[in-house]
């Protein structure tokens, strides 16, 4: 009965409420199904309450670096995210070299982080890559295309409800793993990829020296070692992809950047 539910909720989503976005920067075409202000109001109740439930970084210099990077960043996203309540947050973990933005322009920062983006214009390379998640609409994307697999699942299941339990099985195993390799890591590396880009050219208009990313990115190979995955298991592409994907966008990166400071 839960499967009947599911998918009679995603036909009402697809024919009712599904739209195209398209993406700032880059002009692609996304799905999204869910509407943006549900997961805006979603994230707002899940960022209240991970500040209640994780420490806050008491530390001055930190905070103020991330309020006055996040500040410029968010001042040139303009038309790309108008009308964002925006919130910086330092959180105290230092374990943690990771960053996040969710819709609605909740921005959050680990203190691990800022022991590897070394100054200012790297700082504004994380924020500017977080923010543009949510000007690209990624959260809303991934949902969409996790109901439309979902979805596919329950076909899939109807479909073989006749046949023999170990077939059924590996037929399900088999859209598992197909999903997974096919269509969820793929499309994780591409908003990962598209983050870069996007957020390379906000930290540039917002007079950051673009080819700090550079630095950043070998700093984060640094810190990762060898524990990282293979790419194609993996929801991020790998430093060195990124790194030749970021030189590829500098020369462009570099123009914004001198139109923004005037060198």
């Amino acid at each position: 009965m839960l499967r009947k539910i599911r998918l009679f909720t995603a036909i009402l989503l697809l024919t009712g409420i599904g739209g195209c976005y398209t993406v700032p920067e880059t002009g692609r075409s996304t799905l999204n199904l869910i509407p943006e202000d549900q997961l805006i109001s979603q994230s707002a109740q899940a960022f209240s309450e991970l500040k209640t439930q994780a420490p806050l970084s008491q530390n001055l210099d930190h905070n103020d670096r991330v309020q006055r990077v996040g500040r410029r960043i968010a001042a040139v996203v303009g038309d790309d995210l108008p009308e964002v309540d925006w919130e910086f947050v330092v959180f105290d973990d230092p374990s943690q070299i990771n960053a996040f933005a969710m819709p609605g322009g909740k921005v959050g920062v680990y203190t691990g982080m800022l022991q590897v983006a070394s100054n200012d214009a790297q700082i504004a390379i994380v924020i500017g890559h977080e923010i543009a998640h949510v000007a690209a609409r990624h959260a809303n994307e991934r949902v969409s295309h996790a109901l439309l697999l979902e979805t596919g699942a329950v076909g899939l299941s109807v479909a073989t409800k006749d046949m023999e339990g170990f077939t059924r099985q590996a037929l399900a195993s088999a859209y598992g793993l197909g999903s997974s390799l096919g269509v969820q890591l793929p499309f994780s590396r591409l908003h990962e990829s598209e983050a870069d880009k996007i957020g390379l050219f906000y930290a540039a208009r917002a007079g950051y020296d673009p080819r700090e990313a550079l630095r950043f990115w070998e700093n984060m190979a640094s810190a990762a070692g060898a524990s990282k995955p293979p790419e194609f298991l993996s929801t991020h592409p790998s430093y060195s992809t990124r790194i030749q994907d970021l030189e590829s966008l500098m020369p462009e990166a570099l123009e914004i950047y001198r139109q923004a400071t005037g060198n």
